[in-house]
C-alpha cells in the first residue's frame, strides 16, 4: 500500500501519545496475551488462526478534519486508519474481542489532529532540521526496518509509491517535531527513584498474573530500559498536555 510506512513510521509519536495513559499496564497485556494465544477458541481454531476482520471505510467524507483551515484528506485518513486497524485487529485476535471501528475511527481522527498540531506548532516556532537531525532520524528507520542502509529505506519507499523528496520533506517536519516535544519535555533523565518504582510496578504486574518472578531480570539488568521506558513516557506526557493546549487555541472541525 503506497505510503502505509510512512504513515506507520512518522505518526508513531501521535499513536503512542493515544496509548500513552495505558503504558503502565503494558507488561501485564503482553503476558495475558502470550496466555490467551494458548487457548483455543470455539471449534478448536486457536486466536492466532481467526480469520483477520476488515477495515470498514464507508461513508468516510472527504474531508475528514480541518486544522486551522489545513485539511485531512480522505486518502490520508484512510491510508493511516489502515495501518492502526491492522495493529488493532491483531491485538483483538489474541484477546477475543472484536474491534470498535467507530471508535477506532475517531481515535485515529484524533491522532492525525494531534499530529497536525505539532506540525504547525513546530513551524510556528521556527524550528529547523539539520542535515545532521536527519540523518540520524533516517538511521533510526532504518533500524527499526532491519534494513542496512538509507539507500536500501529509500529504496523501499521508492517501491510503495513515495518519492526520496517526499519522504525527506516528512522526515524533516518529524525531526522538528520531535525537537518541539523535547523542548516540551525538558529533562527527561529518570531518578533511581523513578526507575526502581517501575521495576516494583513490573515485579507486582508479574506476581499479579501468577507468572514466575526469577524470570524478570535483575534491577540493575534493566536499568536501560526502564530509563528508555520513562523517558518516553515523560515525551508522551508532554506531548499530550502540549496537544490539548494547541487544541483548545486551535480551529479545529472533525467529520467523523
Amino acid at each position: 500500500m503506497n505510503k502505509k510506512w510512512m504513515l506507520s513510521l512518522l505518526l508513531v509519536v501521535t499513536f503512542t501519545v493515544l496509548t500513552a495513559c495505558n503504558g503502565g499496564d503494558e507488561s501485564a497485556e503482553d503476558n495475558n496475551n502470550e496466555a490467551t494465544q494458548e487457548e483455543p477458541q470455539e471449534g478448536g481454531e486457536s486466536a492466532e488462526h481467526a480469520e483477520m476482520p476488515e477495515p470498514d471505510l464507508e461513508g468516510i467524507p472527504e474531508v475528514v478534519a480541518e486544522v486551522n483551515s489545513e485539511e485531512i484528506t480522505r486518502e490520508e485518513f484512510e491510508t493511516t486508519y489502515e495501518v492502526q486497524f491492522q495493529r488493532t485487529a491483531m491485538q483483538s485476535q489474541m484477546t477475543g474481542q472484536a474491534v470498535d471501528q467507530e471508535q477506532l475511527k475517531g481515535q485515529v481522527a484524533e491522532s492525525m489532529v494531534g499530529a497536525e498540531l505539532l506540525k504547525q506548532e513546530a513551524d510556528s516556532r521556527g524550528f529547523t532540521a539539520s542535515e545532521e537531525d536527519t540523518n540520524a532520524y533516517l538511521d533510526e528507520l532504518v533500524e527499526l526496518n532491519e534494513l542496512q542502509s538509507q539507500d536500501e529505506l529509500l529504496a523501499a519507499f521508492e517501491e510503495q509509491g513515495t518519492a526520496e523528496e517526499e519522504l525527506m520533506a516528512q522526515v524533516e517536519q518529524q525531526v522538528k517535531v520531535n525537537q518541539l516535544i523535547a523542548e516540551e519535555a525538558g529533562d527527561t533523565e529518570p531518578t533511581e527513584e523513578e526507575m526502581q518504582e517501575l521495576y516494583d510496578q513490573i515485579i507486582a504486574q508479574q506476581e499479579q498474573i501468577g507468572g514466575d518472578e526469577a524470570e524478570i531480570p535483575s534491577f540493575e539488568e534493566m536499568k536501560p530500559t526502564l530509563e528508555e521506558q520513562i523517558k518516553t513516557q515523560k515525551e508522551n506526557d508532554a506531548s499530550l498536555a502540549l496537544i490539548e493546549e494547541l487544541r483548545e487555541n486551535a480551529d479545529v472541525t472533525v467529520n467523523l
